[in-house]
């Protein structure tokens, strides 16, 4: 028997379109750009061909249109894994579930789901103003283990990294996916790669210290010295690990490419960042 996914687990608004997004399928293209920052989506529009889908609830924003004849849409995401497990679960429902009859299609369409962030390098050597490609997503806010996700977690990754950290019990059980290879290959064969972890937070997560006291203060000097197979842990952000994971889960191509703002092992950052953002979006463009 075909399964009807009730109104309570995928709502909808009035109008037929999806709840937290606001897009109705024929309103979403098959390459989507992932950004943070609800500012960036008309930055990169602004450099489209065209735009035929101006949509917004919330922190979401959408501008579908063409760039060079390929159809793309970018898409504010908010900060965090939990906004991302909202947007990509949408994301596969206005691709693959059939929102009339609240049933999934027998044909499975394929997104190409690429974020585009700023990020804190964890390698002395890596300078500010590196674009930064993640081969791996490295979660340590626990959301993936909520899913059944077969064996796309690379266990092996995450043992190592437990082992080499004391990874504390009381603390979200890390996680690991990899992104598509074929992305990897087309856009960012000339980046930077390496393991980014995802934190659930900014400053106490990442072992930021303003006045609440850490826990876990030895925590960012036993990450920094990990590496898997020649890949050290390149930086930390916070969505990386949910695009890769959820990504994979749902059968689409993520990755994450990122401009490096700042280095935590040096203590630099990159006050004014815009132009070589403007210039990575660009980059992405030209090859989605």
């Amino acid at each position: 028997m075909t399964r009807q996914i009730p109104a309570s687990e995928l709502p909808m608004q009035g109008n037929g379109a999806i709840y937290h997004l606001n897009l109705r399928p024929e309103e979403l293209a098959d390459n989507v750009i992932l950004v943070g920052d609800p500012g960036r989506v008309p930055v990169i529009s602004g450099m489209f061909d065209t735009v035929e889908v101006c949509k917004q609830n919330r922190e979401l924003i959408t501008h579908t249109g063409t760039y060079k004849t390929k159809r793309i849409s970018v898409i504010s995401t908010g900060m965090g894994t939990d906004n991302i497990d909202i947007v990509l679960t949408e994301l596969d429902a206005l691709a693959n579930v059939d929102l009339a009859t609240r049933t999934v299609k027998e044909e499975h369409r394929t997104l190409n789901l690429v974020r585009i962030g700023t990020s804190g390098a964890l390698v002395s050597d890596i300078e500010c103003g590196s674009f930064l490609t993640s081969a791996y997503g490295l979660g340590i806010d626990g959301m993936l283990r909520y899913y059944d996700t077969g064996d796309l977690i690379c266990e092996d990754v995450v043992e190592a990294f437990v082992r080499h950290t004391d990874w504390n019990d009381k603390l979200p059980y890390p996680y690991c996916t990899p992104a598509s290879s074929e992305l990897l290959t087309r856009i960012a064969h000339d980046m930077i790669k390496g393991i980014t972890i995802s934190a659930p937070g900014f400053f106490g997560p990442q072992g930021r210290f303003v006045r609440a006291k850490l826990k876990y203060p030895e925590l960012n000097q036993k990450i920094e010295t990990f590496s898997y197979d020649g890949l050290p842990i390149t930086n930390m952000e916070m969505e990386c690990s949910a695009i890769c994971g959820l990504g994979g889960l749902l059968g689409h191509r993520p990755l994450t490419v990122c401009l490096i703002i700042a280095n935590r092992v040096t203590g630099k950052f990159l006050d004014d960042y815009h132009g070589r953002m403007e210039e990575l979006c660009r980059t992405v463009l030209e090859r989605i």
